[in-house]
């Protein structure tokens, strides 16, 4: 559940009134105006519900001065809700947090920040080892902590909304982490030992359709995830699996003397990067992310159909790269 609190002048109370009454809010209360002329709204909803009453809020004081909106999560309520119907329609009902929430959460990944590159090379420092010295844990290790899965579901979900800022942002932090992560392993690779026959090194260099399988899982699952609100840790670390390893493997490979290596597991990685934002990009379209105004719409609609087309063709080229590549490896 959500507590959707807005304070805002005494004049738009009746408006905002009807507003709550057609969103119909499990428990909602309006304060009276107080001395300086304001009045407050205090709103419980499902979790995902409150977004029409916010979308028209918005657009009711967007041009108004002094006004607030803020969510909150609420844990629990008493006494309980029941509600044999509503219930029934929240079975049917597509689970999607709030826009703003939602916003809030992959912006943070759009920012340039010291610890974003002190995780990004220290990721890639475990990573390494654990790819040099094929141990497992190690490498899981290195995925738990990189910083990787906010750029990248925080560049498709730019281009859900057609938020060109944002999708320029992002893309910045996610080519900065994995130039880093690159250059850094090929440092490693140059002037530290490596056993470049270890079975999780070479096995970054196998190409084949199960990569993009996976790839494809980790992306949609990250922006299921983010996009019904629940926890995104471990999904990072599902999203690092497709990423900090091959990004490491090509690397290590490049600063030991390997181009050919180098070349099979950046093209993994590639694939990795374009399935991962291929399948977000569709689960925000199919959870209905989207902008506010009819305006931002039409102009976000068009930045994913151009933004999947050239996914999709990446894709398309990347697979014959790989079904090459099986041919002759």
């Amino acid at each position: 559940m959500r507590l959707l609190e807005a304070e805002f002048p005494k004049e738009y109370c009746d408006q905002i009134t009807k507003y709550v009454e057609l969103a119909e809010p499990i428990h909602w209360r309006m304060s009276d105006a107080d001395s300086r002329g304001r009045c407050v709204l205090r709103a419980i909803f499902d979790a995902g519900e409150a977004q029409e009453l916010l979308d028209a809020v918005q657009s009711l004081l967007e041009n108004t001065k002094d006004w607030r909106v803020i969510i909150l999560p609420v844990e629990a309520v008493a006494p309980k809700v029941e509600d044999k119907e509503a219930e029934k329609a929240r079975r049917q009902r597509k689970t999607i947090a709030l826009r703003e929430e939602i916003y809030q959460d992959v912006a943070a990944g759009a920012r340039l920040s010291s610890d974003f590159f002190v995780l990004t090379a220290l990721s890639t420092i475990v990573a390494s080892i654990g790819l040099s010295t094929n141990n497992i844990a190690v490498v899981i290790g290195a995925m738990v902590i990189a910083p990787l899965l906010g750029p990248v579901i925080a560049f498709s979900f730019a281009a859900a909304l057609g938020d060109l800022t944002l999708i320029l942002r992002s893309a910045r932090n996610a080519l900065s982490g994995l130039a880093l992560g690159v250059a850094l392993s090929i440092c490693l690779g140059a002037f530290f030992p490596v056993d470049f026959q270890s079975h999780e090194l070479t096995s970054r260099t196998v190409l084949g359709l199960d990569a993009i399988a996976l790839a494809l899982a980790s992306g949609g699952a990250a922006a299921l995830s983010i996009s019904a609100g629940l926890p995104s840790a471990l999904v990072g670390v599902m999203v690092a699996v497709a990423l900090l390893p091959p990004a490491a493997a090509a690397g290590l490979f490049l600063g030991g003397g390997d181009p050919e290596s180098a070349i099979r597991a950046a093209i993994l990685l590639a694939v990795n990067v374009v399935c991962v934002n291929l399948a977000a990009l569709a689960v925000f379209a199919y959870k209905g992310v989207r902008p506010r105004t009819w305006r931002e719409q039409v102009s976000a609609e068009k930045a994913q159909r151009v933004y999947a087309a050239v996914l999709i063709f990446l894709l398309a080229l990347l697979t014959g790269a790989i079904l090459i590549a099986s041919r002759t490896g």
